[in-house]
């Protein structure tokens, strides 16, 4: 049930909707007739201050959520240098998790092994435990969006190793070449189940993976200008990227492979099914004729492998792959309604980095979060609703926390964004969602945002918060998840510190320095509600009054 305890003068002071709360730089604007390289519109020069406050902002689209030692890191090096220096962060990993074992490995009835070997709670608990407390923050976030757009998911293949194999590819390849993620994920055998390109045969293929590698995980349905926009033909009518034949096309040359097996076993046993490896030819099933697609021409014989690359070519190569991918980064890190001219702008760099190179996601990911539309304050409709994930690991880096994971995996599915298992290949939102009252602005995570997931929200901040005392029952190791610690919220921080500081601390972490003198008014005025004859519990139920009402504010539930 929703929990009360914020009076309403407080309630009105820190609750302010914003007039335009899950808006961009601009509106998307319209498509161009033709098909040649629109212009790109110079950016006007950031601000050339860089304050506290900018760098919390910066770590809303960076990380996982601001810290103190985030901010003072970012602030200390700058933009430039902690970009560098996050390009060559590690920290993060599923690779000891992806190990298959055979379907048949677990004894009947033992569901802690099922759960170990069989579901996502092994790898999404990874996820969490890193996104909160491993150092390579920026190549999470990127990865976590890679994800989104190139989508396999728990709902429909069930193996931790597939699901860990699957993830790591976007870690790996955070910054390193677009062509090599679309390479990847092609071949993986957790995909080859997902989108039934594993086990599709020449006699009757399977285009479910060539429907969406093209539509949504490269260049999209429609043809698009560098800047995002569509490609109009003279009568106004957008032009589709490819036919029904291309599809077709691309299902024969990906025809004739399966799974690796585990232990070596035969391709008829399937049970022994590795989700976690490439998959393996199978001659007799490959179309081996002449195939056309995407204005690609295979020839007769063509090994099997020369048609997956290009088919990969082909989808890399497109003229709308780079504002297609741009634009979806960009609205995943900053903002789902950027200018045309940012996306042109973003589009050029993954078209070629400077140095002749194409797919270059380092590039694309300096040139998203330095260009001026990022740095320059927002405007009245830029940012972006917190989807369900960001607010629990903001929440929880705000706090501080020591975690395996476990407690956020426990909590996601309630909140409506359970990791790893989205319920389609469309993930859990659409990217063009409209922001509720406008025509133009889009808002995709708003979608999640009905009635009952609203006080889902609510009450998870107020369990974390005013309930999150260390000895929660839902912080402790879970007798059916084998290695797992604790988590830990760690309030001794918080306990040294008198109202005005905490009133500094969650302004400049939750707010990026945004908040009004009435604003942080209110909010010494909830703390200083709470007494307690104990000086270090008042300090402790003060912050944590304080942080719940921050924490339940549409100011917080967007990202500016």
């Amino acid at each position: 049930m929703f929990r009360a305890g914020v009076s309403t003068a407080l309630g009105v002071a820190l609750l302010t909707m914003l007039s335009a709360c899950d808006g961009g730089g601009g509106a998307g604007g319209g498509g161009s007739a033709g098909g040649g390289v629109v212009s790109v519109t110079p950016a006007p020069a950031p601000a050339p201050s860089f304050t506290e406050a900018d760098a919390a902002r910066f770590a809303k689209q960076a990380s996982f959520g601001p810290t103190p030692a985030l901010v003072a890191r970012i602030k200390g090096l700058g933009v430039s240098a902690w970009l560098d220096e996050q390009f060559a962060a590690t920290g993060s990993t599923y690779a000891d998790l992806a190990v298959e074992v055979r379907r048949d490995f677990c004894t009947s009835g033992d569901t802690v092994c099922a759960r170990q070997h069989f579901s996502r709670v092994p790898a999404a608990s990874r996820f969490y435990a890193d996104a909160v407390m491993a150092p390579d923050q920026l190549r999470q976030r990127v990865a976590f969006a890679l994800g989104q757009m190139i989508v396999a998911s728990e709902a429909e293949v069930n193996s931790a190793a597939g699901i860990a194999a699957f993830n790591q590819i976007f870690l790996d390849n955070a910054f390193g070449n677009f062509r090599d993620v679309l390479a990847r994920v092609t071949m993986l055998g957790y995909m080859g189940d997902y989108l039934d390109m594993a086990d599709s045969n020449k006699s009757a293929p399977s285009e479910n993976y060539a429907r969406e590698l093209l539509q949504l995980f490269s260049m999209g349905p429609d043809q698009l200008n560098m800047d995002g926009t569509p490609k109009l033909d003279g009568t106004g009518v957008r032009q589709p990227n490819y036919t029904p034949e291309d599809i077709r096309g691309v299902a024969r040359a990906l025809t004739g492979w399966t799974y690796a097996r585990v232990g070596g076993a035969a391709i008829t046993d399937g049970n022994a099914r590795d989700y976690s490896a490439p998959m393996i030819p199978v001659a007799n099933r490959y179309d081996s004729t002449a195939k056309a697609f995407l204005g690609t021409n295979v020839a007769a014989g063509a090994t099997q492998e020369a048609s997956v690359a290009a088919v990969v070519d082909a989808a890399f190569n497109n003229a709308s792959t780079a504002p297609f991918v741009s634009k979806f980064l960009i609205a995943h890190l900053v903002t789902p309604n950027p200018t045309p001219a940012y996306v042109g702008r973003v589009s050029a760099v993954f078209a070629n980095n400077g140095s002749g190179v194409r797919g270059d996601l380092k590039a694309v990911v300096r040139a998203i979060l330095t260009d001026a539309e990022a740095r320059n304050a927002p405007g009245a409709a830029a940012g972006k609703v917190k989807e369900p994930v960001l607010l629990m690991t903001g929440l929880a880096r705000v706090i501080g926390f020591t975690t395996d994971g476990y407690a956020f995996v426990n909590r996601d599915t309630s909140l409506a964004q359970p990791v790893m298992r989205a319920p389609s290949v469309f993930n859990f939102y659409p990217q063009d969602y409209p922001l509720p009252g406008s025509t133009t602005l889009r808002s995709p995570a708003s979608k999640l945002l009905n009635t009952s997931n609203v006080l889902r929200w609510h009450n998870f901040v107020y369990d974390w918060t005013v309930g999150g005392d260390a000895t929660r029952s839902e912080y402790t190791v879970s007798s059916g998840l084998p290695g797992s610690s604790l988590t830990q919220p760690l309030w001794s921080d918080w306990e040294a510190l008198d109202l005005d500081a905490v009133v500094a601390r969650i302004d400049l972490l939750m707010f990026a320095g945004t908040l009004t003198q009435p604003q942080k008014d209110a909010l010494k005025a909830a703390g200083a509600a709470i007494t307690n004859a104990d000086p270090a519990v008042q300090a402790r139920k003060r912050a944590q009054m304080m942080l719940y009402a921050a924490g339940s504010s549409p100011l917080f539930l967007v990202d500016r």
